[in-house]
């Protein structure tokens, strides 16, 4: 099974191809899309990044065994299994068809007719007029064909429906309102199966459709200009300046540049004080030396209880929870969505039990004193699914606790089945 890290940007759809395929097929697949473990525009330009991805964009994948991928649709196929990618050569055949279809056909008059309403490209009515005309045919072949299809190969899901469900996002975001999707029923109806398949929400959330198309705003567009100095001294000739190297907004395309330049929240932690205590240089404890001789002793000894919390969650609905791989997708797909917490947070949470009769519960250490997912409003998609208790850091209890989670053995007295499977957020 394959396994290692996807180097991104936040919401990067091209990625997404890659993090659903994985949700599929069970790859072990980390995301580093912020700082420390990745920062657009900078680790992407480092002699050892380039060394592995000559152009220096992303996506980009490294196999925990050293194995280097770039450009999406690879790295998807890689992630795969032979589920997704077609079961007998007629369907793997139908796949490449489909994800070339998502390239060729969708991509280029979709960019034209949504960058513009984004603020990225100028409005040009001719080229957005005739945008929609080659939508409109690509939404026709798509509508003959899922007729009588409810997806694009076979009988479920595979790659083909993840990638032309990707390149279609934004439209059904932007533009795509009730009007003019009426006559595509199918699509549409197709569309909302794919992204409420809970592999497809554990990576995108919830998608809500375009209720009103979105238009050029010249405003919107001027803002998202670069600024320049036309203040010369009189009668001083401008001096030439040099050529400077072009900004990293333009290894991407322009629908990628405006998602990665937008204005960058502001961090939930700032106000807290600098704490002794190390959580990456405990992270890295964990994850290269044994857990129960050096992690865990290396957490107790250099643990701030004044500037950390450890916290016991777990998940309030075990009655609907059905197959173990369907739990462990619940698991990571939360852990994907808060991956700009990891910086300060780190988690090991357990899949007790087996099929139709399983729990989910874990440790939680978090920068500060409160609940860290009331902090931001990008936190709070799961974790209201979960009851959550703050732990004494000096009792007995929360020291068995944090020994047994975070070495994914021993007793679990208050759980009441055996461990399955273990999750680390990190």
């Amino acid at each position: 099974m394959a396994a290692g890290t996807l180097y991104t940007y936040p919401e990067n759809w091209r990625a997404f191809k890659a993090q659903i395929a994985a949700q599929y097929s069970g790859a072990r697949l980390k995301v580093a899309s912020s700082a420390p473990a990745f920062t657009f525009g900078q680790t992407n330009r480092t002699p050892a990044f380039l060394n592995n991805f000559p152009l220096g964009k992303v996506p980009a994948f490294q196999g925990d065994d050293g194995f280097c991928l770039f450009e999406s649709n690879a790295i998807a196929h890689y992630l795969s299994n032979e589920a997704l990618r077609g079961s007998s050569p007629q369907a793997q055949s139908q796949v490449i068809q489909w994800v070339s279809f998502a390239d060729s056909e969708i991509i280029p008059p979709a960019s034209a007719w949504v960058f513009p309403t984004l603020g990225i490209m100028q409005f040009n009515k001719q080229a957005t007029e005739q945008a929609k005309e080659e939508i409109k045919k690509v939404l026709s072949v798509l509508n003959q064909h899922l007729n009588t299809r409810t997806f694009l190969v076979g009988e479920r899901v595979s790659l083909a429906d993840i990638s032309v469900a990707c390149s279609m996002l934004w439209l059904y975001k932007q533009v795509l309102e009730p009007s003019f999707r009426q006559p595509y029923p199918n699509v549409t109806r197709w569309f909302q199966t794919c992204v409420n398949q809970p592999q497809f929400k554990a990576v995108l959330g919830e998608v809500k459709l375009c209720e009103k198309m979105a238009q050029f705003d010249p405003k919107k567009f001027a803002d998202m200009q670069p600024k320049k100095d036309t203040a010369t001294k009189k009668d001083t000739p401008p001096k030439k300046e040099k050529k400077k190297a072009a900004p990293a907004v333009e290894e991407m395309d322009e629908c990628e540049a405006a998602l990665a330049s937008e204005p960058k929240a502001k961090d939930p932690f700032a106000h807290l004080p600098k704490s002794p205590f190390v959580l990456d240089e405990f992270k890295r404890k964990y994850s290269n030396e044994d857990t129960l001789t050096v992690a865990v002793p290396h957490f107790w000894e250099h643990f701030d209880k004044e500037g950390y919390s450890i916290w016991y969650g777990e998940y309030k609905y075990p009655e609907e929870l059905t197959m173990t791989f369907m739990s462990c997708n619940l698991i990571m797909g939360m852990f994907q969505r808060l991956d700009k917490l990891r910086k300060n947070g780190f988690a090991s949470v357990i899949l007790f039990g087996g099929n139709n009769d399983s729990s989910i519960s874990g440790i939680w250490v978090f920068r500060g004193q409160d609940l860290a997912f009331t902090l931001s409003d990008d936190w709070q998609i799961d974790y209201e699914s979960y009851s959550w208790r703050k732990l004494d850091p000096d009792t007995e209890e929360t020291k068995t606790m944090v020994k047994e989670y975070f070495a994914w053995e021993g007793e679990f007295k208050h759980v009441g089945k055996p461990f399955n499977t273990g999750k680390c957020f990190k």
